[in-house]
């Protein structure tokens, strides 16, 4: 692996296992930004918290990179339909800006490459 593909691999390891616990630490504020079409708030942003802490830690650990980074796009997916709502519905999230909100979806096409690149051995 080069240096550069080793860095890129801990600099997403690491945004994803800080995203995953900042779920633990603030899960008001995710819970705020749910849809509201989706149940279980609470226990979601809990649920998704740690797929992200275990996404980005099995990112990190060689024999668990390719598995990790397909979970990853697969949550990067799966979360898509919920920024896409919020997006759309910046009235209901006042505390965000809309061009925040818009270019959190272009940004989940960046961390699916990111997390693709790494899919391949």
């Amino acid at each position: 692996m080069t240096t550069l593909a080793l860095v890129m691999k801990w600099l997403l390891g690491v945004l994803f296992v800080a995203a995953g616990l900042n779920h633990f630490r603030t899960p008001d504020f995710y819970v705020k930004i749910m849809p509201p079409y989706l149940p279980w708030h609470y226990e979601m942003v809990l649920i998704s918290g740690v797929f992200e802490i275990l996404g980005g830690v099995g990112l990190l650990i060689p024999r668990f990179t390719v598995p990790a980074a397909w979970g990853l796009i697969a949550l990067l997916v799966a979360v898509f339909p919920a920024n896409l709502h919020m997006a759309l519905h910046t009235e209901q999230y006042p505390d965000i800006p809309p061009a925040v909100l818009w270019g959190r979806l272009p940004l989940q096409a960046v961390l699916i490459a990111w997390a693709y690149w790494f899919t391949r051995k």
